[in-house]
């Protein structure tokens, strides 16, 4: 027998997102394709990871993460979520919201199972299934506002169907669920008994009045719930890694010994950081970032119109899918690569975030940047001819 990678291996690509972002530092562009924050991150946050690593935690937590930010995590998630939760027994630290997600898929699914994705989707949610030998089905919301039908959902359900993923506020799309919507969506579930799983990564980036409900506290949903978030968005700390879930004990446990398993623990200083900025920050720090981060969407997306690159404009996180339908190519990477070699602005292509064709018109722009970089990148926008495409 020759030597070959697994059959898993042959189902997981490397992220679009990862290629984009390549792409743009060769042309030496602007690169609105990965989320990652390049805003400050709080000082409170930052002095608190040196404090742990002079205080000496530099060693191993708990499997299930440091007691300071167990704890931090469950007086937030009572305050701002509305979920009472154990820190001692419910909670489990892991590496970043997609480290929790993996750990909870690896406890809870089985190979074959199904577990149902709104569409347009993040990639990485569909390769953490395939990962772990689950099938991703597709439930696919319409633009402008990314609705959907509950009876194309019951449709999407079957007997191999073991879960739902619910993404709010959502990665590509910026939709948030409304409380009918995961009603409807909690409903399907208790019917048809399968899991919950949430990832509320940018709970706290909303829009326009909009309201972040997590789906644990609709009646009759928190037994088969695993909440997921983290803190790489709110606190600009996407390298540290420190995301958690939040689930019954008889999950809790499998889940974090998944982790322990995976990576062991989150990084002990980093842990010890965000503990002290969650139990330091006040409502006007959440405040100012919806101030700072509705200045950013609304600048990208008047930009976006002026150039006939329509957005649909975001609810919530920090991203807007435009069409692309007037820009030259037959798919959306084709497209995407245009404008990048017309403008050096990268975008995601929005055919990644689909399972068949729909998003080829669909390229999707991460607008958590400084202002003078996303200045630059809307100036540079706004000089695209689009006379013949």
């Amino acid at each position: 027998m020759s030597l070959a990678l697994s059959k898993r291996a042959d189902l997981i690509v490397q992220s679009e997102i990862r290629v984009m972002s390549i792409d743009c530092e060769k042309v030496d562009g602007i690169n609105l394709s990965q989320g990652a924050c390049d805003t400050e991150v709080p000082m409170i946050v930052r002095q608190g990871a040196q404090q742990g690593v002079d205080a000496g935690i530099n060693s191993y937590t708990r499997f299930d993460g440091l007691r300071e930010l167990r704890e931090a995590i469950a007086h937030k998630a009572s305050e701002y979520n509305g979920i009472t939760a154990d820190p001692e027994t419910e909670i489990t630290v892991s590496a970043g919201s997609t480290g929790a997600f993996y750990c909870a898929c690896l406890a809870l699914l089985n190979p074959g199972d199904e577990v149902v994705l709104f569409e347009p989707y993040y990639g990485y949610h569909v390769n953490t299934l395939l990962a772990v030998g689950a099938v991703p089905t597709y439930v696919t919301m319409q633009a402008p506002d990314w609705s959907f039908d509950p009876e194309v959902l019951e449709r999407a359900i079957t007997p191999k169907t073991r879960g739902i993923l619910i993404n709010t506020p959502a990665n590509p799309s910026g939709k948030i669920f409304n409380r009918q919507e995961l009603e409807w969506i909690v409903d399907c579930a208790v019917r048809h008994d399968f899991w919950l799983f949430t990832d509320e990564i940018y709970e706290y980036f909303l829009y326009d009045e909009h309201r972040h409900i997590s789906p644990a506290t609709i009646p009759e949903a928190a037994e088969r719930t695993v909440t997921i978030s983290g803190f790489s968005k709110t606190l600009s700390i996407t390298g540290w890694r420190i995301g958690y879930s939040i689930c019954t004990p008889k999950w809790a446990s499998m889940i974090g010994y998944m982790n322990d398993l995976i990576y062991v623990c989150a990084p002990a200083p980093l842990q010890y950081g965000v503990a002290l900025g969650i139990n330091t920050l006040q409502d006007d720090f959440y405040q100012q970032l919806v101030t700072e981060y509705t200045w950013k969407r609304d600048r990208i997306c008047s930009v976006l119109d002026k150039i006939g690159l329509t957005p649909a404009v975001p609810q919530g996180a920090y991203y807007v899918l435009a069409d692309i339908s007037r820009l030259h190519g037959l798919t959306s990477k084709e497209k995407a690569m245009h404008l990048l070699n017309r403008t050096g602005v990268a975008g995601v292509p929005g055919g990644v975030f689909y399972h068949g064709n729909t998003g080829e018109n669909l390229i999707r722009f991460c607008f958590a940047k400084t202002d003078q970089e996303l200045d630059e990148a809307c100036q540079r926008l706004l000089q695209l001819a689009l006379v013949a495409g």
